[in-house]
């Protein structure tokens, strides 16, 4: 799975009440089964409904839902996470338009033909694009975003395996040239890059092949060190989708205002205005008609604002899913690699698989998402239906007496009167468990889980003493904090299922630093030439997953759907990924107020 983006806790949507404070499954856990109704997310609308006649101009508010400011890092090559993405969305279009398989079509700003045999990729730009300052869209802005992510001096985290395939990438990077040999200018209009091994992510719109220009005019004298904090990226981004953004406060509203050079359909608003839009207010700021939309909408209260009067819901399942890893070494900023530690605390798969049994994931979906969420037992979301492995037990299901015999045997045992397991060698064995604030369950639900633990003999304590806010939590699973030993998170994912830019060896994203020679060589056949067989690749994914849930670095928690609410005043949004045209140069509304 080709990283996309860091979810926030809201993502998350941390979802528990007293409710399920019992963990060990025989207790009362305060609600039945049937005391909700289950939703299907496949029978709710993709597109709005509203079918009256668009007005001219007009003003459009909608909300993110999140208790962060967000980051602001508004360009596609230095952005970190799903809050700064969503407000990029109506101004930074990708290049690459997809099917309903994720497969990228000819819709798109660019058309890319891929030679597999040659191992080469042309990429031809197909729209009279231009810039949101009116500049032409020109090859050079599709070499560029690889000039900057392969710089030395670069300080995002998209550097990984997508890049270093591509031939030249590392001499550049290493300083041993001064442009990449691989990637080369046929016309004003179009390239051609050579790749080192060819893999069936390229036919997908994804990063394997960078989805985003990026306008050179800006940033093709900028020095890389120090980009990410410029006013292009900062301030004053120059785009190319249907609005611009005109007025930025930062950590709180990005105003729009349209292109007038969008290649497409016209933008038929006058104003576009995204604010971040604290949780705990979300069902009474509808009440109140505050917002016309809200994105990243919390699934766990669903029951408290799906008939508020005035909204449809829309929804989709999500390119996303959350999880709990388990910090095993740290990046190696030298070799820009994984540097795995196999004495690391949490080390012992052994321990990890009983953390994983230990915790009642279907209990946490079944009663507090309505069937929006659902108990996850692999790595590929089933969204994904070919690769997903849906036989894969994994941990969706949880058994407090395998996990206590797996701990026994492993050798993590109590001294008489203690509460707690020692490790193996007898001392004792404090685990740090790191979870992100934002709303009011996400206190509850770490609780939960660390009563989980705390029943298997586990003592389990947060990570800083309290929960941490969105944007530091990822700081430090980036920089490999020591204070952290298990953490819980959630990806959004790009609509490659590859695994290799999450948990490859040279991917950042890979926070856990796991690494092995096994796990390189199952990641490695997923991407291979040989995948482009489909059969091979779904055999290669089915033996990935199954390692991974053995070595259980890694355990996924929930599978998701998305909901978005949108006021009926609201016409011609279409949130579905398959559509062809950005969705954002259709929106309109058909009343002033």
């Amino acid at each position: 799975m080709k990283y996309k983006k860091l979810v926030s806790a809201m993502a998350l949507g941390a979802a528990v009440t007293v409710g399920l404070a019992a963990c060990g499954g025989g207790k009362d856990t305060g609600k039945k089964s049937g005391d909700t109704k289950k939703e299907d997310v496949s029978k709710f609308p993709s597109k709005t409904s509203n079918d009256k006649k668009v007005i001219e101009g007009g003003t459009l508010e909608a909300g993110v839902a999140t208790d962060s400011q967000f980051a602001g890092l508004f360009a596609a090559e230095f952005y970190e996470n799903n809050v700064d993405q969503l407000f990029m969305d109506p101004s930074h279009e990708a290049i690459f338009f997809s099917d309903e398989n994720f497969e990228t079509t000819e819709n798109g700003l660019v058309k890319k033909d891929i030679d597999v045999k040659g191992k080469k990729i042309k990429l031809t730009i197909t729209k009279d694009a231009k810039w949101s300052d009116g500049k032409p869209l020109i090859a050079e802005d599709l070499i560029q975003p690889y000039l900057v992510i392969a710089h030395p001096d670069y300080a995002g985290i998209r550097y990984g395996e997508d890049f270093t395939n591509v031939v030249g990438v590392e001499e550049y990077h290493d300083g041993k040239s001064k442009d990449i040999s691989g990637i080369k200018k046929i016309d004003d209009k179009s390239i051609e890059i050579t790749y080192k091994e060819m893999n069936p992510g390229m036919k997908q719109t994804s990063e394997t092949v960078w989805s985003s220009a990026m306008p050179s005019h800006i940033f093709k004298d900028m020095p890389v060190k120090g980009m990410e904090s410029s006013d292009p990226v900062r301030k004053t981004p120059v785009t190319l989708g249907p609005y611009k953004m005109v007025k930025i406060t930062q950590g709180e509203s990005v105003e729009y205002a349209p292109n007038e050079f969008y290649y497409g359909e016209k933008p038929k608003l006058d104003k576009l205005i995204l604010r971040v839009a604290p949780t705990n207010s979300l069902t009474e700021a509808m009440k109140a008609k505050k917002y016309d939309m809200i994105f990243s909408m919390p699934t766990d209260n669903y029951p408290s604002y799906k008939d508020i009067e005035g909204y449809e819901i829309l929804g989709r399942a999500d390119l996303a899913y959350s999880y709990i890893g388990f910090k095993l070494g740290k990046w190696d900023t030298d070799k820009k690699a994984v540097a795995y530690n196999p004495e690391a605390k949490m080390a012992n798969k052994e321990l990890r698989q009983a953390m994983g049994y230990a915790i009642d994931n279907t209990a946490v979906a079944d009663k507090f998402y309505h069937g929006l969420r659902q108990s996850a037992n692999a790595l590929v979301p089933p969204i994904f239906n070919e690769f997903s492995d849906k036989e894969l037990e994994g941990y969706a299901k949880q058994d407090v007496e395998k996990a206590n015999k797996i701990l026994d045997d492993a050798g993590y045992k109590k001294k008489d009167g203690e509460e707690f397991r020692r490790d193996p060698k007898g001392e004792k064995l404090e685990i740090k468990y790191a979870a992100m604030s934002g709303g009011e369950t996400a206190q509850p639900l770490a609780e939960y889980y660390i009563n989980c633990w705390k029943e298997i003999g586990l003592d389990v304590k947060l990570a800083t003493g309290r929960l941490i806010e969105m944007n530091s939590f990822y700081d430090k699973l980036k920089n490999d904090d020591p204070e952290i030993d298990v953490y819980q998170a959630a990806w959004g994912v790009s609509s490659d299922p590859s695994q290799s830019g999450l948990y490859g060896k040279a991917a950042p994203f890979n926070y856990t630093r796991f690494e092995s020679e096994k796990n390189t060589e199952l990641l490695g056949n997923i991407d291979s030439e040989k995948a482009f067989d489909k059969d091979y690749r779904v055999k290669a994914f089915k033996e990935w997953q199954e390692y991974a849930s053995e070595e259980a670095y890694v355990l996924p928690i929930l599978f998701r759907d998305a909901v978005l609410p949108v006021t009926d005043r609201v016409a011609g949004y279409d949130w579905a990924y398959s559509t062809q045209v950005n969705p954002w140069s259709t929106i309109g509304v058909t009343e002033k107020k």
